[in-house]
């Protein structure tokens, strides 16, 4: 449909006089003189064929016909400029990272409000599973795992080491009994097995303890709900330190005995087959960074 409407510059010094209730300030706003705008509201009324404002000794007033138009136009300019707004903002960029829920709730998670408040136009996704994902598929643009592969056709960077040892709550009190045979266990499933072994077994067998039946005690099929629960009390787990280092740097868990099992790394992952996006280098940095951080402040 075609509009045969007045010129955009008159609607646009009426707009402003009519906002301001006066020429001059609207003159200021729009960079021109006072003429200028008394100039185009008088060829914006010849146009229409009726007057617009009523011109008194030192102010100016809408008439009804301009009220109506007034109505309309700054309407209009509002629509116009909400949308120009949006359409000169950058566009976000989304990448996604893939990795454990135990590892994106107690290490990633923790710091995403600084990604945020540094890369405002990257929207990071997390994706949390156990189950390996397709790099190659172009759904995931990197991946934080656990243990040193191999990983084919992946660019793999060392980002965090690790080590396990026996933790538990300060008031737990049998975990201060040295006869480790009284200690109620917690153990986690591992639902990839492990390079190595990281359970209850490993560490008595590493460090000499009499063995036992290690099998006995509660289970969780969630490496965080073992983390919980031994933060709750309800016996001795064998952690990543890596992953519980807040609560011990807060005291709600403590390292009962010596010394640690040494453990496999966390890597993280990008596939070498697919071109690598800037925001992807971005995100890449920020988390060797916050690693090389984390390291530093132990």
């Amino acid at each position: 449909m075609s509009y045969r409407l007045p010129s955009l510059t008159a609607l646009r010094a009426f707009e402003a006089a009519a906002r301001l209730n006066s020429f001059k300030k609207a003159a200021e706003e729009l960079a021109v003189t006072a003429t200028a705008i008394s100039h185009r509201i008088r060829v914006l009324e010849e146009d229409l064929e009726r007057p617009m404002f009523l011109r008194k000794v030192r102010a100016v007033e809408l008439t009804a016909d301009g009220q109506e138009l007034f109505t309309a136009v700054h309407r209009g300019f509002d629509t116009i400029a909400v949308a120009v707004e949006r359409l000169r903002k950058p566009r976000k960029v989304s990448v996604t990272l893939s990795t454990t829920p135990a590892f994106a709730t107690k290490w990633l998670v923790p710091r995403l409000a600084s990604f945020q408040a540094q890369h405002p136009d990257i929207d990071l996704h997390v994706h949390a599973s156990n189950t390996p994902v397709d790099l190659h598929s172009g759904t995931v643009d990197l991946a934080i795992r656990y243990g040193s592969g191999p990983y084919e056709g992946m660019e793999a960077t060392l980002l965090l080491e690790n080590q396990f040892a026996p933790v538990a709550s300060p008031t737990l009190k049998a975990a201060t009994n040295r006869d480790i045979s009284q200690w109620p266990l917690i153990h986690f499933d591992w639902h990839l097995p492990p390079a190595m072994e990281l359970n209850w077994n490993a560490w008595l067998d590493a460090n000499g303890h009499k063995a036992r039946e290690a099998a006995a005690g509660i289970r969780y099929s969630e490496e965080s709900h073992a983390i919980q629960a031994a933060i709750a009390g309800q016996g001795v787990a064998m952690l990543s330190l890596l992953l519980v280092e807040e609560e011990l740097r807060l005291g709600l868990l403590k390292i009962v005995a010596e010394p640690t099992l040494k453990a496999m790394p966390y890597l993280l992952l990008q596939s070498n087959q697919r071109p690598v996006s800037q925001p992807v280098v971005v995100v890449k940095s920020w988390l060797i960074q916050s690693a090389h951080q984390a390291q530093q402040d132990r």
